[in-house]
């Protein structure tokens, strides 16, 4: 595993690695492959054409008289030699076997009667002179400054194109390729209890159709087999109302005694179990609400309101102005619960209202209450889950109060998140997007 961290997270930064990383090692061979077929090129050209070249130069140069050949050294010059009158600089023996081809080319081509022969003055760079005598016992020299020609200006403007277009097309085709990954990463994401969840679109290539068509089957399926137990829930605790309510009629019948409010008491919590179960699985379905746009702080201030008229200690801290779209009988449903949570383990509520770093609407319910240990805030948003060993229900409650708050929030397209709170309590926080 430790081989491979220097490789990125993500696998669109992955793909886009190692396709920009093979092309620019494809354009990198091409290059040093046409870079040495230039050089061979010019090397080729070069030794077919410096013989008959300097032949003819040499010939001319032994015709003319000794007072005029200094006149005839400049137009005999060429990019990579040049001629020489007299017997040149000392030098060693040469180096490199293309400097020792010319030498005998050169040679070969103007005869044995020129006496020529060669000698190195530098290697780097390469410099070397060929020594002729001409006719006349002139000495005669010729020196050799071989070279390649230069790169033309436009060709690294060129390759830079190149390059950027480079990355322009591995961007695309990453992009193009890692884009259904991502969009079933945000479908799943947003998968609710409902079936109305985002359903991913069905065209594309074949792989990605196929995917689609599973994953909205597969939502379905999820859909059906939640909507079909929260039935269950929900028509079982709906059923129970009926005979708890003879179950009371007649304990109300009985005399008046001990066994009588124990009975009646074991019917209340009977009921109250029963309520949060129809609740709970009700609450799966608050995303079929309609979204309306609402005031927040009108909506908030009706809220803590509607507790104040009835004597109930909650306190509006902050808010915004501003409207929203939400789900606003479900969202009263949430904030209530968490109100009514506050109210019963802190003894006051405060409400307040934020927009996050993203825009999105945060409403926050505080108590000053004990809090919850922090390795249990995940888990008292599940359904049952009482932190206090007690199983009276007075105390302890049926623990479903965060959990139908939970799962609401999700149905309607929101996150609810618990956190003690500096100094003592508990916030509770519905963030909607």
């Amino acid at each position: 595993m430790a081989s491979k961290r220097w490789l990125p997270r993500s696998m669109a930064s992955r793909l886009y690695l190692i396709i920009l990383a093979g092309l620019l090692l494809a354009q990198g061979l091409s290059m040093a492959l046409q870079s040495y077929e230039r050089y061979q090129s010019a090397v080729s050209v070069m030794l077919n054409t410096v013989e008959h070249e300097v032949g003819t130069s040499v010939a001319i140069l032994d015709r003319l008289p000794a007072q005029e050949r200094p006149n005839w050294l400049g137009r005999l010059q060429r990019d990579n030699y040049r001629f020489l009158l007299g017997t040149g600089e000392p030098g060693k023996p040469l180096a490199s076997e293309r400097s020792r081809e010319v030498i005998r080319r050169i040679a070969r081509e103007v005869g044995p009667d020129y006496h020529v022969y060669g000698d190195n003055i530098s290697v780097k760079p390469e410099r070397y002179q060929v020594h002729l005598t001409l006719h006349d016992g002139s000495p005669l020299t010729l020196e050799v400054t071989p070279y390649m020609a230069p790169v033309a200006s436009w060709l690294p403007v060129v390759l830079t194109l190149q390059l950027l277009l480079l990355l322009v097309c591995t961007w695309a085709a990453v992009r193009f390729a890692t884009r259904p990954l991502t969009q079933l990463a945000q479908a799943a994401d947003s998968m609710t209890p409902t079936a109305d969840g985002p359903r991913m679109s069905e065209k594309g290539p074949t792989e990605v159709a196929h995917a689609a068509v599973a994953f909205n089957t597969m939502q379905e399926r999820v859909a059906r087999h939640l909507k079909e137990r929260l039935h269950i829930l929900a028509s079982i605790s709906h059923d129970l109302q009926t005979p708890i309510t003879r179950m009371r009629l007649r304990a109300e019948n009985l005399d008046e005694g001990e066994e009588r409010k124990k009975i009646l008491r074991d019917l209340h919590e009977m009921e109250h179990l029963v309520r949060e179960g129809v609740a709970y699985a009700r609450s799966a379905h608050g995303g079929a609400e309609t979204p309306v746009r609402m005031n927040v702080e009108a909506f908030l201030e009706s809220l803590v309101f509607d507790y104040q008229d009835v004597g109930k200690p909650v306190t509006l801290s902050d808010s915004i102005d501003g409207a929203a779209m939400v789900r606003q009988q479900a969202l009263r449903r949430v904030l209530g619960n968490l109100v009514d949570n506050a109210i019963k383990y802190g003894g006051a509520a405060e409400v307040g209202a934020w927009r996050n770093a993203q825009g999105a609407l945060c409403i926050a319910v505080s108590d000053r209450g004990p809090g919850i240990p922090e390795e249990e805030l995940e888990q008292v948003l599940q359904p049952f889950y009482r932190l206090e060993a007690s199983r009276n229900r007075d105390t302890g409650g049926a623990g479903l109060g965060l959990a139908i708050a939970a799962q609401l929030t999700r149905a309607i397209g929101g996150n609810l998140t618990l956190a003690n709170r500096e100094g003592g309590g508990l916030v509770a926080t519905v963030t909607l997007s």
